[in-house]
C-alpha cells in the first residue's frame, strides 16, 4: 500500500492535513481530510462564572474573536433574562460588520488569491502572497486598507483590537464617543469603494475558473444553513434558515432550537467532528449541509443593502440558487464584504450610535439556567450554548462552531478532486495536490475554533516515521 500526504494545509487557520491511500495494485483507494489538533476549550469553561465567557472564548482565535465574544455575550444575557438597550445592540453589530470586514478581505487578498491567480501551476514559489503582489499591488493593497479599517472600528468599540472585552451581560461596558465615531467615518469614507473595486476583481478571477474546468472543483450538492433576518441576510440576528439542494426551504428556527436540528458526529481520522441535519441521517454524504458565505446566499431571500443587492442578483442570475460550487465561496464572500461595508457606514452615520445608553440594569439573582447565542462568524452559522447553576456558574457548555458544521464538507470535497484527477500516485502532481487545497481554503477553515472539545479520540491518526528517506514504522 502506498500512502501521500499534503502535510500540513497551508493558508489556513490552524492544523490539517489530506491523506491519500493506494492498495497494492496501485489504485486510489482512501483519501480523507485530518484536523490533528485538539483544544479544549468547552471543558475548561465549567467551573467558570458564566459572565466570564465572552472573555474567554475569544482566546479561542485570533481572527474570529469577535464572533466569540458577541455568540457568548448574547448566550449570557439570555442566562441573564436581560434585554440589552437598542445602542448597544447597535455597537455589538457594528463590530460584527467590522470583523466581517477583516476577516474577508484577509482572506481574500491572502489567503486566497494565490490559488485564483495561479490554480494550474506547480510552482509553489510563484503560488503565494508575494507572487500575487508581482501581479496586482493594488489589490493587496485595498486587502490591507479594509482590514485596517475592520480592525480600527473593533479596538474602538470593541475595547482591543485583538479578543475585544466590551460586551459585557446587559450590553456594552462603554459607548462610542463623538470624537471616535467622526475618526472612524474619515477613517472608512472609501470602505464600501475599497470593496466593490475588491468585489468586481474577485468576480473575474473566479470566473476565469471556468476557462480552466475549475470552476466544480469539489463540486456536491448538499443543505445549506444560515441566518436570516426576516428573509435578507444577516450576519448578527435572525431565525436559523435550511434549504435542500434544491432551495426548498427545510427549516427555519429559532437558535435556541438547533438541538432539535443538529446532531455531532465522529469519525476515527480526525479530531473535528461531522455534523448533520438530525432526520436526514449521515454517511456519504446523507444529512451533511453546508455553512458560510455562500450558503448565506442560498438561504437568504436579499441583501440588507442596495449596492450589495445589485450584486447578490447578478451572481443569481449567473450561477443560479442554489449554487453549490466551492469555489464561489470566493465570489459570495465580496459581495458580503460589501454589504458589511455598506452596513458600517449606516451604522456609523446614525446618530443613536453615540447614544450613551449602552447597558440594561441586570439583576444577579434573576439566573435562568441557560442561554444560546447565535451570530454568523466570517466562516459560518456559530453557536455558545451554555448551562449553569443557581448561582451562575457554568456546568455544561457547546460551542457548535462554523468550520465544524463544513468538515464533512471539506472530507467530501477533497476527495472529490482527487477520484476526478488520480488515478495512480504518479498523478498527483503539486498543482493537483494544491486542488485539494483550493477546495479547503474555499470554506476558509478556522480549525483553531474547530478543534474545542475534548471527546473519543480517533483511533486512526498516524505519523509515519522516516530515516534517510526510508519509512521505519507507523505510529
Amino acid at each position: 500500500m502506498t500512502k501521500l500526504s499534503i502535510e500540513p494545509v497551508t493558508r489556513v487557520e490552524g492544523h490539517g492535513k489530506v491523506t491519500l491511500s493506494f492498495d497494492d495494485s496501485g489504485k486510489l483507494d482512501k483519501v480523507n481530510f485530518h484536523v490533528v489538533e485538539v483544544r479544549g476549550f468547552e471543558k475548561f469553561l465549567e467551573g467558570r462564572y458564566i459572565e466570564d465567557a465572552p472573555i474567554f472564548t475569544p482566546r479561542i482565535c485570533g481572527i474570529c474573536q469577535v464572533s466569540h465574544h458577541l455568540a457568548s455575550a448574547k448566550a449570557v444575557d439570555k442566562v441573564f433574562g436581560v434585554k440589552i438597550p437598542e445602542t448597544a445592540n447597535m455597537l455589538r453589530n457594528l463590530m460584527q460588520q467590522a470583523s466581517n470586514v477583516h476577516s474577508h478581505a484577509l482572506h481574500f487578498g491572502m489567503l486566497a488569491s494565490p490559488d485564483l491567480m495561479f490554480p494550474t501551476t506547480d510552482d509553489a514559489l510563484k503560488r503565494n502572497l508575494l507572487g500575487v503582489a508581482g501581479e496586482n499591488m493594488d489589490m493587496i493593497k485595498d486587502s490591507i486598507a479594509m482590514r485596517k479599517v475592520g480592525q480600527t472600528i473593533v479596538q474602538k468599540v470593541g475595547g482591543r483590537a485583538i479578543h475585544p472585552v466590551t460586551a459585557i451581560v446587559g450590553g456594552q461596558s462603554k459607548p462610542l464617543t463623538e470624537e471616535e465615531r467622526d475618526e472612524l467615518l474619515t477613517l472608512s469614507d472609501n470602505l464600501v469603494e475599497t470593496a466593490e473595486r475588491t468585489l468586481n476583481v474577485g468576480k473575474e478571477m473566479v470566473e476565469n475558473l471556468k476557462e480552466k474546468d475549475l470552476m466544480n472543483l469539489g463540486y456536491f450538492e448538499s443543505y445549506h444553513m444560515g441566518l436570516v433576518n426576516n428573509g435578507a441576510q444577516d450576519i448578527y440576528e435572525g431565525n436559523i434558515r435550511v434549504v435542500n439542494s434544491e432551495g426548498k426551504i427545510e427549516y427555519e428556527f429559532d437558535p435556541a432550537e438547533y438541538a432539535n436540528y443538529i446532531t455531532e458526529g465522529v469519525r476515527p481520522y480526525s479530531y473535528l467532528k461531522f455534523p448533520y441535519l438530525t432526520e436526514k441521517g449521515e454517511g456519504e454524504g446523507k444529512g451533511a449541509y453546508r455553512v458560510n458565505t455562500l450558503s448565506r446566499l442560498n438561504v437568504c431571500d436579499k441583501m440588507p443593502t442596495p449596492i450589495a443587492q445589485k450584486y447578490y442578483e447578478e451572481f443569481v442570475k449567473t450561477y443560479g440558487k442554489p449554487a453549490h460550487q466551492p469555489m464561489l465561496f470566493h465570489y459570495a464572500r465580496l459581495i458580503e464584504l460589501l454589504s458589511s461595508s455598506e452596513l458600517i457606514r449606516k451604522f456609523l452615520e446614525d446618530d443613536k450610535i453615540v447614544d450613551t445608553d449602552v447597558r440594561a440594569e441586570v439583576d444577579p439573582k434573576n439566573i435562568t439556567g441557560e442561554g444560546v447565542g447565535c451570530v454568523e462568524a466570517p466562516r459560518g452559522t456559530l453557536i455558545h450554548h451554555f448551562k449553569t447553576d443557581d448561582r451562575g456558574i457554568i456546568n455544561d457548555t457547546n460551542l457548535v462552531v462554523a468550520t465544524v458544521q463544513n468538515n464533512p464538507a471539506m472530507d467530501i470535497g477533497v476527495q472529490k478532486v482527487a477520484e476526478k484527477y488520480i488515478k495512480t500516485p504518479e498523478d498527483a502532481k503539486p498543482h493537483i495536490l494544491n486542488h485539494m487545497e483550493m477546495v479547503i481554503r474555499a470554506y476558509d477553515p478556522c480549525l483553531s475554533c474547530a478543534t474545542h472539545t475534548i471527546g473519543e479520540e480517533p483511533k486512526m491518526l498516524s505519523m509515519d516515521v522516516y530515516q534517510g528517506g526510508k519509512l521505519i514504522k507507523t505510529l
